[in-house]
């Protein structure tokens, strides 16, 4: 990982108050419509709320700004990506979905500032969010292709097990449903998470 970026954790209110910062590397890695983000806002603001809610950043020195961040929580019914996702993969192969999603982290965003994309700072955020986790598995959903967040994730372990998938509302979008047994396979040197003074997140 980035050798000078700091690992903060934060509190669900503290994400919450974090969020305007967070969405400015949302923005920037996913190019989203402007008139997408307050909803989006909304959306990560109720993922606080979900059981087992679990937040990283990557600060810059200081805790001056986010470099990238990710977040992810309990997967179960009710929720709308959990029941979109497992009611297609029950059509096609139950037994991957009662494989994959019975006890499953699902893994909301993650996402790396563009100018700080190559760094490590992706694997070292996808490693710190699923460390020690109780959930037998890890799973999310991410643009087709052959892009560089699939290969982060199949390096960590994440097969397809919906290769291609359009949720409702976006025909034209086509995405990858992944999943990886917990905890990740290793790759390449792990480092310790620093602590993270952060300070201007904290709220």
């Amino acid at each position: 990982m980035q050798t000078d970026a700091e690992l903060w954790e934060p509190t669900a209110p503290a994400f919450v108050h974090a969020l305007p910062a967070l969405l400015d590397v949302y923005s920037a890695a996913m190019s989203p419509p402007p008139d997408q983000l307050a909803g989006r806002h909304t959306i990560m603001e109720h993922h606080t709320l979900n059981t087992g809610f679990r937040a990283v950043a990557a600060l810059a020195p200081g805790g001056t700004a986010v470099l990238g961040f990710a977040y992810g929580f309990h997967g179960h019914r009710g929720q709308w990506w959990h029941d979109v996702v497992t009611e297609e993969l029950r059509s096609r192969d139950p037994a991957a979905e009662r494989r994959w999603f019975t006890d499953a982290f699902e893994i909301a965003e993650l996402h790396v500032h563009p100018d700080h994309q190559g760094r490590g700072l992706g694997r070292g955020l996808l490693e710190h969010l699923t460390a020690a986790r109780a959930e037998r598995t890890a799973v999310l959903s991410t643009h087709t292709g052959p892009t560089v967040a699939r290969r982060l994730y199949a390096s960590c372990g994440f097969t397809d097990v919906l290769p291609e998938f359009r949720f409702p509302g976006s025909p034209d979008r086509p995405f990858a449903i992944m999943a990886a047994p917990l905890p990740l396979r290793a790759a390449g040197r792990r480092r310790s998470a620093g602590r993270s003074r952060a300070w201007l997140w904290t709220g």
